[in-house]
């Protein structure tokens, strides 16, 4: 493949911030199924008109997901990305679609719009260029990540069990670097019950809740392990009623991230074996683990090599990195297969006011991932 791809994009720079100043104006937020429903219509008609075979996903409450195909073949490479965004409705008012400094500003732009746009371009130069994938492509655009993937994670998982590897076009790390792992992750709720009391009359009868989750606490916290990866935050806490009543119930959130599935069992068995400290208090232990943890095998680490490799025939240099955040290629992980995520634009500001990408980034960024789709 001789062609720059790198100088080829940056001739269509002015077409894909015009198409990405739409998507972002177009605001989507997880809980508002017309408005993704609107922004998923434009999506489908675009890889429509490359000739990609699109199914809507039709969700009675979440906005409707897509899954679009192209190519042939026996094996097909997963492509995955979400346009739902934590933005609420009317947040354009006081952070608008701008360009300043070569940054590309607005809601969702970095998480994570472009990125699919991305996968658009990509696409469109393949079929004007008559470049074949050598597997099927499906593009597999979810609607509420955002939210944990309520009624996205079944159908990914299916997905992926049907793929042989899976491509992710959220955000990149820092500089541009690449996600070859993600934490796993979930919530666990701990309630302690004890007995209320007259703080000054009937002290010694009573059960503190709260005492007896504060010795819950230093346990929990103490099963935080940073070589394993493995982190226990008690997020927060609530008990009591007043300042003068022994509180008889108190609870606490906790958020858990684990780096392999091995950890994620060690973890869960510790939550099921808590028992009270102190006499006649009880605890009630609820959650789980819900997200797996994407974890770099050797398998990922061939892919990453790939992409390395395609990244310096654009005059890049790739790197990687592990992240503690979730996304969806922990639901593709569930199926074992390898999975590159952070395909996606070099910015900053997911979730935040100053959410931007970088624009000289952007043809790079598309030819990797035509290099990636036309390679694997």
């Amino acid at each position: 493949m001789e062609t720059n791809w790198t100088s080829y994009f940056s001739g269509q720079i002015e077409e894909i911030l015009t198409l990405l100043q739409h998507d972002v104006e177009l605001e989507t937020p997880s809980d508002q199924k017309e408005r993704i429903d609107r922004l998923g219509a434009v999506i489908a008609e675009r890889f429509a008109a490359l000739g990609c075979a699109v199914d809507k996903i039709e969700q009675p409450v979440q906005g409707d997901q897509l899954r679009i195909s192209y190519g042939e073949g026996a094996e097909q490479i997963l492509v995955l990305g979400h346009f739902d965004t934590v933005k609420e409705v009317g947040t354009l008012a006081q952070e608008p679609w701008r360009i300043e400094d070569g940054k590309a500003y607005g809601p969702g732009v970095y998480d994570m719009k472009s990125g699919i746009l991305f996968a658009y371009f990509a696409l469109k130069a393949m079929v004007e260029h008559g470049l074949k994938p050598s597997k099927r492509l499906v593009f597999f655009w979810n609607t509420d990540e955002e939210i944990g993937s309520p009624s996205g994670s079944a159908p990914i998982f299916e997905e992926a069990k049907k793929s042989a590897l899976a491509l992710v076009v959220e955000p990149s790390y820092g500089a541009g670097d690449l996600k070859t792992s993600r934490k796993g992750g979930g919530v666990f709720t701990v309630r302690a019950e004890g007995k209320a009391a007259h703080a000054g009359n009937e002290h010694a009868i009573g059960i503190n809740a709260i005492e007896e989750l504060a010795h819950q606490i230093l346990t929990i916290q103490s099963w935080t392990d940073y070589d394993l990866g493995t982190t226990l935050s008690v997020g927060k806490i609530v008990g009591g009623t007043t300042f003068n009543v022994v509180p008889q119930q108190a609870e606490m959130v906790v958020d858990v991230r684990v780096q392999t599935a091995a950890e994620s069992e060690r973890v869960t068995k510790l939550f099921a074996e808590l028992t009270p400290v102190l006499s006649g208090a009880q605890l009630h232990v609820s959650g789980e683990i819900d997200k797996f943890p994407m974890e770099r095998t050797a398998d990922t680490e061939r892919l990453f090599r790939h992409a390395q490799e395609q990244a310096r025939l654009e005059g890049l240099a790739l790197g990687e990195k592990g992240v503690g955040g979730v996304s969806d290629g922990n639901v593709a992980a569930l199926a074992g297969i390898p999975i590159l995520d952070g395909l996606g634009p070099v910015g900053d500001g997911a979730h935040a006011s100053h959410e931007h990408i970088a624009i000289e980034e952007i043809p790079r960024r598309i030819a990797l991932l035509l290099r990636l789709l036309t390679t694997l």
